[in-house]
């Protein structure tokens, strides 16, 4: 899997983590030499060593995948020690429940999406969106009660919020409102 999309190398140790995170959740890695591989493909060129290190520190360990064999997995999020293993599915269910609990309403412009959220929960949202892969969607920013995500079409605004505030609705959020009905320019 090729995550690098853009054209910026990956120079901190804080990024090589989240990449590491990334491709554990989203592949079943079993061994060391796979995940250095992994890593090269996308530009990150490490030692076994500080990959070893890394891992140490991500707090990553085996667990028994669906197969039966051992892969790496990190911890889930809200400091479960337990690892878990994630894929798109379980990233994307994860994303409709979260936004499901914390959307108020969406608004567009263009390709920016304005997703409302109750006082302090913007930022937990964002995380969500970000640790899914949502195609369309280059990236968030969030505020306290506010993420504004970016769509890659500069006119995919309304139906990114269309998507969101639907994801909403199948969690039985009624509060979650779009502003599609007013027209944007």
């Amino acid at each position: 899997m090729n995550t690098a999309k853009t054209s910026m190398k990956i120079a901190t140790k804080v990024a090589r983590h989240q990449l590491i995170i990334t491709l554990l959740e989203r592949n079943e890695v079993s061994s060391q030499s796979a995940l250095l591989a992994m890593l090269a493909k996308d530009g990150i060129d490490v030692t076994q060593a500080t990959l070893s290190r890394d891992l140490d520190e991500l707090r990553a360990t085996k667990v028994k995948a669906d197969n039966g064999t051992l892969v790496y997995a990190v911890p889930r999020e809200g400091g479960d020690p337990a690892p878990q293993l994630q894929g798109a599915d379980s990233s994307r269910v994860r994303l409709e429940r979260v936004v499901g609990e914390l959307l108020s309403s969406t608004d567009y412009s263009g390709n920016i999406v304005i997703l409302r959220t109750p006082p302090g929960a913007a930022q937990y949202l964002a995380s969500a969106i970000d640790h899914t892969s949502v195609p369309g969607i280059i990236g968030t920013v969030a505020g306290d009660d506010t993420v504004m995500v970016v769509s890659r079409d500069p006119k995919g605004g309304a139906k990114v919020a269309s998507q969101f505030a639907a994801m909403a609705a199948r969690r039985g959020s009624v509060a979650a409102t779009t502003s599609q009905n007013q027209t944007h320019e």
